[in-house]
Order: structure tokens, then C-alpha cells, then sequence
């Protein structure tokens, strides 16, 4: 096989963008390019980047395309086609399925010659009636690729393949920044928040929409019977900007039985400051969310919707003990990881957890505040023994990029 030199990364979004796709791609990307790789990362145009930018070394080639197969595509997808077939890269791994980056490139998949490699990201709409065709389609398109890529070992995605007798599948774990989480932050970040230190501290990171769980968490958090002061503080951006946008979005929320999460935090009396229990709502810099991390006594996922949540390895990496939802593969990371528990969801048809059982597992596990220090001490000690950093993630994956073996190889 001939060397590998330039590799193509496809994907909708990418920094500056925020998201758990950008954050996966940003660090496989800049770590090849830091190892002498020649990295290219074909994605959505973004206002705050040139369509044609250098990002740590990473260059980023943007395209305004938007949509999939199923929703129609819209832009130039010949251009992008023509970028992917041209390029002479001579690997290429495509991010996510039922994204225009992927499925503009469905077409053109025999004229690809580099080496394919494609992580599925969990077939989120596997079980939508309007993708029945496209998942009809799904086998043939995966069978041209070199490799595929799976966060878990037991999620719909990879059962896909399995039922479809697909080969070369691989299982590489979602992971942390072993940079960022290094060392342990002081009380400053408390202190700056203005967090007491006789306050139990717990933390939610995730965008500010509904799939996120939030609404849930307050709600758990202001039923939850506690016996000391406690501050729950919810990290995450605001996903639309502009007036029209905040209208449209403040409607849906009114359509679908929500108030807009700082007002749900007002009505259930929780946004007093130095209050025995109170909610911040945050978008820390990223610096400040770390120590954030390493500063909670607990980390509370709530996601209706996931697939391998980065925030669990996180916390991990911070030795903070977990509270989770069961979306996507989280009771798998849960237990591998031996520092957490998980709340049933509120049916079999989703994984948006119950308010009253959350409540409950709030109460117990802030009740013992040496068991949150053991869970967090054995989430850390998991992280290190699994090898869950992006250090050792990357090299796994610049392994299959290159044509080599590897041990989680089916």
C-alpha cells in the first residue's frame, strides 16, 4: 500500500462551530496535522471562518451546502464531489450519516480512490419511516468503504452492519482531552461564579435545547430532597441567534409545553442568588468549563438523544462521578467506566428520563458525599487504564487511515 500523506476529513460542521461531531473531528484532525500529516477538513461554511482557512495547521475548506438525501440537497454538491474526487487525498474519513457530507459523496463513491473510511454515528433515523429507502440503500454504500468506524459494540449502527454481514468494522471509543484535564483546578472558579464552598456542586453541559434534557434536570433539581446547599449550574449555548430566530424558537417551546429554560428557572424559584439551592445558566469559555469539571461534586446528563456522549468521558477525565440518561450508548460507557448510575427512561420508546426518579438518585448521591468521591476516583482511574484520551484514540485512528491492523478489528 502506498504511504498515506494527505488525508480529507468530511464532516457538516467544524470549529468554530461547537458540537460533539466538531470537537471529534477537530482533534483527530489537528493531531494528524501535528504528526506531519497534510490534513484537509471539507465541511459547512461558518461565519466566524474563510471559506478557505488554516486552523492549527489544519486546512478547511468550506462549502454552503446544506441538507441529506432524504430532506433534499441544496448548494453546489458538484463542486464539493469534484474537491473529494480531485484532491488526490489518499484517505478519506466521512463523519455521520443523514448529513450532506456524507450523502453528497453516495453517488460518486466508485470514483473515490482513496481510502475510505466512515463512521455511521448511530443511524439516528434507522427507525423513521421516511428513511426507509435511504436505509434500504445504506448496505451497498457501505460495502465501498475500506473501514467502518463504531463508537460502541453493542448500538444500533453497528448491529446494522453486523445484520447486513458487513465487514471490516471497528470499535474506537469516544474519549477527553488528556491536555485539558491534566491537572486540578483550585477553588477560582467557584470563587468567580461566586459558588459558596459550602455548596454541593453539580454540573449539566449541552446545548440549550430540548433534546439536551435540561428541563428535566431543573425540574429533578427543584424536587430532589437535599440536605445541604446545593448549586446546579447548566453550561451551554444558545443554538440561534437574531431576533426572528428567538421568536421562532420561543413559540416552539410554548407549542410544546415548555417555557424557555431561564424562565422555567424563575418559575420553580431558582435563579436566587446565594440561595440553599440555586441554577446558573452558563456558557463558560472552554478553559473555565474544565475547571468547572474538576470543581463538581457531580456530573448529571439528562440527553433524550445521543449516541457516545463526549461529556461522559469528561467527567471522567475529571474525576467527577455521573448521574445519566440511558440515550444512546451511555449505560455501556456507564459501566465501563464503574464510577456513575443511570435513571430508567420514562418509556421504552425513548431515553428521556423520568423527573421523579432522577430526583430520587439526586438525593441519594449528594446524601453520601464519600461514595461521589470514590465514584469520581474510580471514573479517573478508568479513564487513564482504558487509554480514553484523544492521544490514544488519534493513533487508532491514524491506523486505519494508513491500512494497519488493529486489535479491535472484527
Amino acid at each position: 500500500m502506498a504511504e498515506v500523506k494527505r488525508i480529507a476529513l468530511c464532516c457538516e460542521h467544524y470549529h468554530p462551530s461547537v458540537g460533539g461531531v466538531q470537537e471529534v473531528m477537530r482533534q483527530i484532525a489537528e493531531r494528524l496535522a501535528a504528526q506531519g500529516y497534510d490534513v484537509t477538513v471539507l465541511t459547512s461554511s461558518h461565519a466566524a471562518r474563510a471559506d478557505e482557512a488554516v486552523i492549527n495547521n489544519v486546512k478547511v475548506r468550506s462549502f454552503a451546502i446544506s441538507g441529506n438525501l432524504v430532506k433534499g440537497l441544496r448548494g453546489d454538491v458538484g463542486t464539493y464531489q469534484a474537491a473529494v474526487i480531485e484532491g488526490a487525498y489518499d484517505a478519506l474519513l466521512i463523519k455521520a450519516a443523514q448529513q450532506w457530507s456524507f450523502d453528497a459523496l453516495t453517488s460518486v463513491l466508485p470514483q473515490i480512490t482513496a481510502r475510505k473510511l466512515f463512521i455511521p454515528c448511530g443511524f439516528s433515523a434507522l427507525k423513521d419511516p421516511k428513511y426507509r429507502y435511504y436505509f434500504s440503500q445504506m448496505p451497498s454504500w457501505l460495502r465501498q468503504f475500506d473501514g467502518l468506524i463504531f463508537y460502541a459494540d453493542a448500538y444500533q449502527d453497528i448491529a446494522f452492519a453486523r445484520g447486513h454481514q458487513l465487514s471490516n468494522l471497528h470499535v474506537i471509543s469516544n474519549g477527553a482531552d488528556e491536555r485539558e484535564f491534566a491537572g486540578q483546578s483550585g477553588t477560582a472558579i467557584r470563587q468567580r461564579l461566586g459558588i459558596g464552598p459550602q455548596h454541593d456542586l453539580l454540573i449539566s453541559v449541552g446545548s440549550q435545547i430540548a433534546a439536551k434534557g435540561h428541563w428535566e434536570v431543573l425540574r429533578a433539581f427543584a424536587a430532589a430532597s437535599l440536605t445541604r446547599p446545593t448549586t446546579l449550574v447548566i453550561n451551554g449555548n444558545n443554538p440561534v441567534s437574531g431576533w426572528l430566530a428567538r421568536a421562532q424558537r420561543f413559540l416552539r417551546h410554548l407549542l410544546s409545553g415548555r417555557l424557555p429554560l431561564r424562565w422555567e428557572a424563575w418559575r420553580l424559584g431558582l435563579l436566587k442568588p446565594s440561595a440553599e439551592r440555586q441554577v446558573m445558566l452558563l456558557d463558560l469559555p472552554r478553559e473555565q468549563l474544565v475547571d468547572l469539571y474538576h470543581e463538581a461534586d457531580l456530573f448529571v446528563l439528562a440527553s433524550h438523544v445521543e449516541y457516545s456522549p463526549l461529556v461522559l468521558f469528561e467527567a471522567a477525565a475529571s474525576g467527577t462521578a455521573i448521574v445519566s440518561s440511558t440515550a444512546g450508548n451511555s449505560v455501556e460507557v456507564i459501566e465501563s467506566l464503574g464510577g456513575g448510575v443511570t435513571v430508567s427512561p420514562a418509556s421504552s420508546a425513548n431515553a428521556q428520563v423520568q423527573v421523579g426518579d432522577l430526583a430520587a438518585q439526586l438525593a441519594a448521591l449528594l446524601a453520601d458525599p464519600g461514595n461521589l468521591k470514590a465514584m469520581g476516583s474510580r471514573n479517573r482511574a478508568s479513564f487513564v487504564a482504558r487509554g480514553l484520551s484523544w492521544d490514544k484514540i488519534v493513533e487508532q485512528y491514524r491506523r486505519l487511515l494508513c491500512g494497519e491492523e488493529l486489535a479491535t478489528k472484527e
